[in-house]
């Protein structure tokens, strides 16, 4: 994907399309006046019959939603197209339907109106989300990148440089939350059917294991965890105890066991690195036991942990339209000829150099 770059105007109106998996996301951020609006619709109906995202459905929804959905963004925005200078669209990593869904859009509009458009990372979307709050962290920081696709700890010199200091190895958390859902006959999506029935559930009456956290490094794996899970479950029913409360306990050990997991690793990166400033992003973010954890461990270090706000810990395009405008601020944008990016390396991004970014 090639990069150019160009002078950008001093105050820009960036229009954000996100559309990498089963969200359609659309959001429009100003240089000087913030996010100025964002919508956002969910195909959790759409998949939920067939417990799981199914890609040709997900990319035709897409093409449905995604002119509607921009139309009402820029009413809500009280803006028209004239006032948009550049255009942000998620290329990668995602499904690759949905990611040509949005990006043909958006290289389409602005081959249109005559404005540049910027490819962006979705993961790296995510990793700025906290940027949007009033209250942001400063560079250099540690991020944590959790989501149903990705498990990740990054050192963030800046936007753009990034370096990967552990990953999963297997299944990611936010995959073995939905997993462990399916495997417990809960609904869909996963994830949060997991955390809810965990509050009704008992702390204690399970052990379950913390993976990879006696050996030494950053990297983490979450398919031993979900095994385990399943023989605790099937052990259960076999002793005929397969309650709801038996479930629910089963779901509070699964849940903490993960957490536990997430804090040691946090508190192992913190410390190889020497910074004491913590970033949180992704779908799992939102998860309450492990926002508590990481609360606890940058308490008990005097340290700053930073979250986005609940609605923008999932897919939004609020993240793109962000992370678009501070690239095509310092004068990168993505030529014509865009290849979306299903596999796409974050540290092989562009950086951007910090006098540019303030």
């Amino acid at each position: 994907m090639q990069t150019t770059h160009s002078n950008p105007p001093s105050s820009s109106l960036t229009l954000g399309i996100e559309t990498s998996c089963d969200e359609t996301g659309i959001a429009l951020y100003h240089s000087e006046k913030g996010l100025i609006a964002h919508t956002l619709y969910s195909q959790i109906k759409l998949h939920a019959e067939y417990g799981g995202v199914v890609p040709e459905l997900a990319s035709r929804d897409h093409i449905r939603k995604i002119t509607p959905l921009i139309q009402e963004t820029l009413k809500k925005g009280q803006v028209s197209a004239k006032d948009i200078t550049g255009i942000a669209y998620t290329a990668g990593p995602g499904l690759m339907g949905a990611l040509l869904s949005g990006a043909s859009v958006a290289r389409s509009l602005a081959f249109a109106w005559q404005i540049p458009a910027i490819a962006i990372h979705h993961m790296e979307g995510h990793l700025l989300a906290p940027m949007l709050e009033d209250t942001q962290p400063e560079f250099p920081f540690i991020c944590l990148l959790v989501s149903g696709g990705h498990t990740m700890i990054i050192r963030v010199d800046g936007i753009g440089r990034y370096k990967l200091l552990g990953d999963t190895l297997d299944d990611a958390a936010g995959e073995a939350f939905d997993k462990t859902a399916k495997m417990l006959g809960l609904g869909y999506p996963g994830g949060p059917e997991v955390s809810k029935l965990a509050l009704k559930g008992e702390s204690g009456r399970y052990k379950f294991p913390r993976p990879m956290v006696d050996r030494p490094g950053l990297d983490m794996s979450f398919s031993g965890l979900k095994t385990f899970t399943l023989n605790t479950w099937l052990k259960a029913k076999e002793n005929g105890d397969d309650s709801e409360q038996t479930k629910a306990d089963i779901c509070r050990a699964f849940e903490v066991a993960v957490a536990d997991t997430l804090s040691i690793k946090c508190k192992r990166a913190l410390e190889q690195e020497g910074l004491n400033r913590l970033v949180v992003s992704g779908g799992v973010s939102a998860n309450r036991e492990i926002r508590a954890k990481l609360d606890a461990l940058m308490a008990k270090r005097k340290g700053s942990a930073f979250y986005p706000r609940l609605e923008f810990c999932t897919d939004n395009g609020a993240m793109i339209a962000y992370a678009g405008s501070k690239r095509l601020a310092a004068g990168q944008s993505s030529d014509l000829n865009f290849a979306c990016q299903p596999r796409w390396d974050l540290e092989s991004l562009e950086p951007i150099d910090p006098i540019e970014v303030a």
